[in-house]
Order: C-alpha cells, then structure tokens, then sequence
C-alpha cells in the first residue's frame, strides 16, 4: 500500500518565509507528527546560492537588484546559485526517504523523472545531461534541483520554468555552467502556458515515481502541525 503524501499549494510566497517553513517543517516528519508533504510555491524575484556555489557567479550588484525587484538569499541546500521568479513552479518535498530509498543519487534521478513525466504529459520532450543535474531541452535547461537532506528527511527540491523571465537569468551564472542557456516551457512550445495544469502534472509524477498516494493536505493541518 502507497503511502500517504499531502500536496500543498503555498501560492506566491517569500522565499525565506518558506525556508523557515520547510525547516519547521523537517523537524515535523522526523518526529512522525506529520505524513510526507509535497511543497508546490511560486516566488517573487530571488537568486539563492548554498555552501557550495560560487558567489562570483551572482553577476548582478545591488543597485541592479534593488531595479529589478529581486533579493539574494544565502541557503543551506545542495548546488550552485539559482534564480526563483514568476512563471516559475518550486516544488519542494519533505520526504522521508527511509520510506523510499536512502540513496541520496537515486533520489535525486527520480525528481529529474518526475520533471520528465510531468514535461512529456505537457507536450514537451526533455532529457538529462550526463555529468549535470536537471532537465535539459535542446533550447536549455528547463528545471534545476538542488536538494537538502537531514536525517533522512529531504527538503529544498525543483524549480521548472514555466514562463519565467528568462532575462533574469542573465544576472547569474546558472547553477554554475557557463555554456548552457536556460529556458521555459513557453519558449520551448512558442505559446502562452499556464502554471496550474503543468503543476498537477507534476503532483501525479511524483505520485507515480516515488508511489506515493498523494491528496491534498487537509484545510488548517499544516498550521497546526507548526504551532
């Protein structure tokens, strides 16, 4: 029998609101006081960079920031720097992969398949780049991964470009590669897509790829579980 995931819809929220949360959040299902959760967010503006990446690689001083609209945000997951913006599906699962696999390569593979049935159920072929993490087309990279896990228990995720502000990627040096173009769903399909059918695309991709029986989580649950 599947075991159970509630899907959360977060709407547009600050990055570092939903930081916070995610980290209450693993303290929760390491403890079992809450069932596997699936994170779906939209995020104003913001580069964020973990431990690894190179902070050269944000091209973009504050003043260019501050005309934008955009924030930097230092964080704790795995990977270079990165762009959050509109247009733009976050998805960020708090799993507990003992109920999975612990193989941290393998986890990481199955949200890269999860990005591919979703892309596919929308039209879209992607692929995987050999050497690369995320989901590659032959126009660039649609979806980055960068992943945190404690315990066990996952947090951070992927990021798919729906139809993202592309030129805001030019202020970053993409997860670190200098030679690969990123681009969207939109782009790549040449005609105006909407966020919401490509995110239950994905809400059933992670179903299918991690069997999982995914419902939404039920009304006022996840505020109690954080109180």
């Amino acid at each position: 029998m599947s075991d159970a995931c509630w899907r959360v819809d977060l709407g547009r929220r600050e990055y570092n609101d939903v930081l916070n949360m995610q980290r209450e959040l693993v303290l929760e299902r390491q403890a079992g006081r809450t069932p596997d959760l699936l994170l779906f967010v939209e995020h104003p503006p913001v580069y964020t960079i973990g431990p690894s990446g190179n902070p050269d690689h944000l091209l973009a001083d504050p003043a260019l920031l501050a005309r934008i609209g955009a924030t930097f945000v230092e964080t704790e997951r795995g990977g270079d720097i990165t762009y959050h913006g509109p247009g733009q599906i976050v998805v960020y699962p708090i799993v507990d992969l003992r109920r999975w696999r612990t193989d941290l390569r393998a986890y990481l593979r199955a949200l890269e398949e999860t990005i591919l049935l979703a892309l596919e159920a929308n039209g879209i072929i992607g692929r995987r780049e050999p050497g690369l993490t995320g989901v590659w087309h032959d126009s660039g990279k649609l979806a980055a991964i960068g992943v945190r896990v404690s315990r066990w228990v996952s947090s951070h995720g992927l990021a798919l470009n729906v139809s993202t502000n592309l030129e805001h990627f030019k202020h970053i040096v993409p997860c670190g590669i200098f030679d690969r173009a990123v681009t969207s769903m939109e782009n790549v399909l040449d005609t105006p897509v909407a966020c919401d059918p490509v995110q239950d695309a994905l809400a059933l991709a992670f179903a299918r790829t991690f069997d999982r029986e995914m419902v939404r989580a039920p009304e006022g649950a996840l505020q109690m579980s954080l109180h």
